[in-house]
């Protein structure tokens, strides 16, 4: 597809294409995420057909039970940088919302959860954790081995 533009591109403009190739992995949020009050961190990853997240660690005094915990599923990319149309569980009422993630510009991620319909809604940021976040003993392993069973073969 590219090729056929080639010709009216210029030098720039190839420069441009071809380093911009790199970009479509960053509106992806796969990783880990400090949570808006940084009690807890959360790894996405691909699940099946979209994206998860558990619980991955949890601060001392938040409590460890959560350690390992499914809290994101059923995401589904909608636009570049955007996912929506999945849930997220609220631990500490046990509650499931609907949710959209937004990766934004300044590298944060804008976490919706809202009921049905956004106008019902709340809005956090969670920031990427640390390299150094020492992860719940099983949580990471676990996690990666439910999400490795939830992704399909080919």
């Amino acid at each position: 597809m590219v090729l056929r533009f080639l010709p009216a591109l210029s030098v720039a403009g190839l420069l441009a294409v071809l380093t911009a190739a790199p970009a479509v992995a960053a509106d992806r949020p796969e990783g880990i995420w400090l949570d808006h009050d940084q009690r807890g961190a959360v790894l996405i990853a691909s699940c099946g057909a979209g994206l998860c997240g558990t619980v991955v660690w949890v601060r001392e005094d938040a409590g460890r039970q959560a350690c390992g915990l499914q809290v994101i599923g059923d995401l589904r990319q909608v636009a570049t940088g955007v996912w929506d149309n999945g849930w997220i569980l609220d631990p500490e009422v046990g509650e499931k919302f609907d949710v959209e993630l937004t990766l934004r510009a300044d590298g944060t991620l804008q976490v919706l959860g809202y009921l049905g319909v956004k106008s019902l809604s709340e809005t956090f940021e969670w920031r990427r954790a640390p390299a150094d976040l020492e992860l719940c003993a099983d949580a990471a392993t676990g996690a990666a081995s439910r999400q490795a069973a939830a992704t399909p073969t080919k």
